[in-house]
């Protein structure tokens, strides 16, 4: 055994190789995406297990689930909203007999730092009936990912291994084990356990249901869920994942320490809850993300015992914890801070890189459609959407990835004209395809604007995966017109001639397409270091 310093994504990497994992994959997503990063470079060191981006979420998982099939461990990684995109191989694969262990990580994001919204992977376990481990270290990260393939395949079952952002993106001492051997190649027993036929698959969902006792007994007697004794005040607390670290924080300004009972397994062990509430008056939850265990405790806890947490108002609706209020939830003093008077530090809000291609393009925009009073920029997930945001404000929607395609075909349906949508490339490639199918059946008057930085720049400069020179091919084999489909160079020497294209283009009564190329200024900048590293 020995120990290394990790991110909590790195830790639940590792502890996927030292399961014996064979192949994993991801799609880029903050806070996940060191997780493949990880893996990619562990790759590349050692020549496995085997690491790839992939086109979306649900791409991903797929192939996961075809190395499950084949017997031999695998793990797919994403964000909170990339479940979204996966759910539908998700929670059918809950109705598969699973192979080889299949590891779902998902790294959640409270506080919405890069993120759409605020969602819980813990509704998606329970709602798939299957097991989440929520880890509250990067020890636990590490341990439960390594179980977390045993457990797969003790169960049949996928299992989720929840994160969230500071976990993920914090570094803790990991002290780790000796890596398994990888499984033997072996195909599944029973093929009908795979074949979801309507027959199948109700067969499967009763063994699923059938196997939800011994589900519970096996989470109830997990070691990641802790009791402490009780104490006269009448005061519990039940903590689970991170809130337990914030809670720990602040216990020893507590006159006396309140029965504590910690949930690192779900689904949660409603027995021993029932026990630990014995003889209280008051429990608080403290949980990052949604009032999960708390509106659960509502149906398993007796009336005279008062639940507060989120919904009751002890801890906010919303945001991630931390010691300062879960110090408030206690019923503590505010922590005395130093105060600077007279310091007025400037806003710093998200802008594009000095230089970004995207600039270019959006400053075409704006010129194009300014003798317009009736347009609508439709827009999606990626740096580009910092074009909603001075200097250029010229954006309207970001919604989903890929929405700003189908969107702006609603817009254009509803009788807005000129609709322009704009997306980067990877986003194309992820949810932009099949709704560009969509304009071009009905050849919808909008203009789609590509913006092709070669790269996944919002994530940290992940490759696409496509190349870029691969795009112009798979738009015009959609069926877009080739006279209205253009591929230009996004750079101020050629802004006058593509502002002329694109004002050329939003004027026509159809279906356009333009692509612009320009590598991103980050990327280009790593590529010369790493040149010139190599090199000496």
């Amino acid at each position: 055994m020995s120990e290394m310093v990790l991110l909590g994504d790195e830790a639940v990497a590792l502890g996927a190789v030292h399961a014996g994992l064979t192949a994993a994959y991801a799609y880029p997503g903050t806070p996940s995406t060191e997780i493949l990063e990880y893996l990619v470079r562990h790759q590349q060191q050692h020549g496995g297990p085997r690491a790839q981006w992939c086109a979306n979420e649900k791409t991903a998982y797929e192939a996961a689930l075809g190395v499950s099939f084949a017997g031999r461990r695998t793990m797919v990684a994403m964000k909170h909203v990339g479940l979204n995109v996966a759910a539908d191989p998700f929670m059918n694969s809950a109705l598969l007999a699973i192979n080889g262990g299949l590891v779902v990580a998902v790294a959640d994001d409270p506080g919405m730092h890069s993120s759409q919204n605020e969602q819980d992977t813990r509704y998606f376990a329970d709602f798939a009936r299957v097991i989440c481990f929520e880890p509250a270290s990067h020890q636990e990260a590490y341990e439960m990912t390594r179980e977390a393939f045993d457990v797969s395949e003790r169960f049949t079952i996928p299992v989720v291994v929840r994160l969230v952002t500071r976990l993920a993106h914090s570094r803790g001492i990991v002290t780790v084990r000796d890596a398994r051997p990888e499984n033997p190649r072996h195909k599944t027993a029973d093929k009908m356990t795979w074949i979801l036929l309507p027959a199948n698959a109700r067969r499967q969902w009763r063994s699923l249901l059938d196997r939800q006792p011994d589900i519970r007994r096996y989470t109830a007697a997990s070691p990641y869920n802790t009791v402490t004794a009780n104490d006269s005040r009448g005061l519990g607390v039940i903590t689970t994942g991170l809130a337990r670290n914030y809670f720990f924080e602040n216990l020893e300004d507590l006159p006396t320490p309140p029965a504590h009972l910690h949930v690192g397994a779900y689904p949660f062990p409603a027995d021993a809850i029932r026990t630990f509430v014995g003889g209280l008056t008051r429990v608080l939850v403290l949980e990052e993300g949604y009032p999960f265990v708390e509106r659960a405790l509502r149906g398993i806890v007796p009336p005279a015992v008062a639940i507060l947490g989120r919904e009751s108002g002890e801890v906010p609706e919303d945001g991630e914890l931390n010691p300062d209020l879960v110090r408030a939830a206690l019923g503590l003093p505010v922590r005395a801070g130093v105060s600077l008077e007279g310091l007025h530090l400037p806003g710093r809000p998200p802008q594009l890189c000095a230089g970004c291609p995207h600039g270019d393009s959006f400053q075409s925009i704006l010129s194009v459609l300014a003798s317009f009073t009736d347009a609508i920029v439709t827009s999606d997930i990626g740096c580009y959407t910092l074009g909603a945001l001075p200097p250029y404000n010229a954006i309207e929607t970001c919604v989903c990835m890929g929405a700003s395609v189908g969107m702006a075909k609603g817009a254009s349906d509803a009788g807005f004209h000129p609709v322009v949508a704009v997306i980067g490339d990877s986003t194309f490639l992820h949810s932009g395809v099949t709704p560009l199918l969509d304009a071009v059946a009905s050849d919808t008057p909008m203009t789609l604007l590509i913006l092709d930085n070669k790269t996944v720049a919002m994530t940290g400069g992940q490759p696409t995966i496509r190349r870029s020179s691969d795009l112009e091919g798979v738009v015009r084999g959609l069926g877009v017109a080739p006279d209205h489909l253009h591929v230009l160079e996004a750079h101020p020497r050629r802004m006058a001639e593509n502002t002329e294209i694109l004002r050329r283009e939003v004027n026509h009564r159809g279906l356009s397409v333009i692509i612009a190329v320009r590598e991103c200024i980050e990327t280009v900048k790593r590529g010369k270091q790493e040149k010139t590293a190599a090199s000496a």
